[in-house]
């Protein structure tokens, strides 16, 4: 595996000395913080492969971390790690941008693993961009540029986050083709995050409120119900 640059969010040091003996042993390289104005001065900094990022942090908090990082930064995956399982923190922290969710305690072979399946997706660019042979896909007066990962609508630019992008590539790169939300689950975010499907159904309402005329009767992104979603294949 080549060298990846890791950050690492987290003020409990052992958990540090822990993950970084294992992420050492993968060949990464890693930078550390303690706090959460400390970890998004060091997420600034420079690129990094890979923001490892504990949710109870001194001073920010990694929920608000992960907010201010995804107002720059859309791309770097963000794994949250947290001492907390309540369901609604688990979905905050996917729905404010993170792509992995770990609660504490652990087993360093999970970790480990979704270590080795984030930087996969990261390397391969595969989650959406594979499912299309056009790196344009037009219906109308909305486009989609896979390669610039660019979504336009009467010629005027629509801000997505990366999960709304990776959303409407796969569902408009397979027309017609209906999604379950645990199928949506397992392609975009790449887990099988049982009983969080209506994570899926909250970011289908922000993309629809993005690029439907009338969210209340969309043009685009389908309802198939009793089944989940599909894009509308008569565009």
């Amino acid at each position: 595996m080549a060298s990846k640059q890791i950050l690492i969010v987290e003020d409990d040091s052992t958990i540090v000395e822990l993950l970084m003996i294992h992420l050492h042993d993968l060949g990464c390289e890693v930078t550390t913080a303690s706090s959460g104005h400390q970890g998004l001065t060091a997420a600034k900094s420079k690129p990094f492969d890979l923001i490892i990022l504990d949710l109870m942090l001194p001073g920010l908090s990694g929920m608000e971390v992960c907010r201010k990082i995804r107002q720059t930064d859309r791309q770097t995956p963000v794994m949250m790690l947290t001492a907390r399982s309540e369901e609604i923190d688990k979905v905050m922290g996917l729905e404010t941008g993170a792509d992995d969710y770990l609660t504490k305690p652990f087993s360093i072979r999970e970790f480990i693993a979704r270590v080795k399946v984030i930087f996969r997706r990261s390397e391969d660019h595969q989650i959406v961009e594979s499912a299309s042979s056009a790196s344009v896909l037009s219906y109308g007066d909305l486009k989609i540029d896979v390669d610039k990962r660019k979504v336009t609508l009467n010629n005027v630019r629509i801000e997505l986050s990366p999960k709304e992008f990776d959303l409407i590539t796969l569902l408009a790169s397979n027309p017609g083709k209906s999604y379950s939300r645990k199928n949506l689950l397992n392609l975009i975010w790449g887990y099988d995050f049982e009983g969080y499907e209506h994570t899926v159904n909250s970011h289908i309402n922000r993309l629809r409120s993005k690029i439907e005329g009338d969210v209340a009767n969309p043009k685009y992104i389908l309802t198939t119900w009793g089944v989940g979603y599909r894009f509308n294949e008569d565009l």
